[in-house]
């Protein structure tokens, strides 16, 4: 296991029970380690019954289906976020329209994060694909439905949609 050490002094962490729970702290200053989740966003954009999907390009999930989404930068607004992240992954401008959903994922072999997903409308921009994508479009719920998804919050996320998609 790899010694860590102190952010503020150096001096290497040791073990201590704080809040009922095991954390790495500095015996020195005092300072105490508290691993963060990560945070992605992205949107749901849904045209004439189909949904925008992103096939990876790269690990972890290459060659699985997702929305696009990505880790938020650590000053980023995530409706900002989520509006890049559409762009740079999918080449279209998206408006937030509102909140959809906000869900927790443990299966990232990254790290544990969040993942919050926005309904959004086209804004503009043509649809395009990028360095980390295989493939970009829309896809009805009949084609999904045989495509491998990435990750749980992701998964999750599109299922709600079929689901909604059959209920009507």
């Amino acid at each position: 296991m790899m010694k860590a050490h102190c952010l503020l002094c150096g001096e290497e962490l040791h073990e201590i029970t704080l809040e009922k729970r095991v954390r790495q702290a500095c015996p020195h200053c005092g300072w105490v380690y508290y691993p963060q989740l990560k945070v992605s966003a992205g949107v749901l954009l849904e045209e004439n019954g189909t949904l925008l999907l992103v096939q990876r390009g790269i690990e972890p999930w290459k060659g699985c289906w997702y929305l696009p989404a990505g880790y938020l930068e650590v000053d980023e607004d995530p409706t900002l976020g989520a509006m890049r992240e559409t762009f740079e992954e999918t080449g279209l401008e998206v408006k937030i329209t509102g909140l959809r959903t906000v869900s927790m994922y443990q299966d990232d072999p990254r790290g544990n994060g969040i993942l919050i997903v926005y309904n959004a409308v086209r804004a503009g921009g043509k649809l395009r694909g990028s360095d980390e994508s295989m493939s970009v479009g829309f896809y009805s719920k009949e084609q999904i439905d045989k495509l491998p998804l990435a990750g749980s919050s992701h998964t999750r996320a599109i299922q709600d949609w079929i689901k909604e998609k059959e209920n009507k």
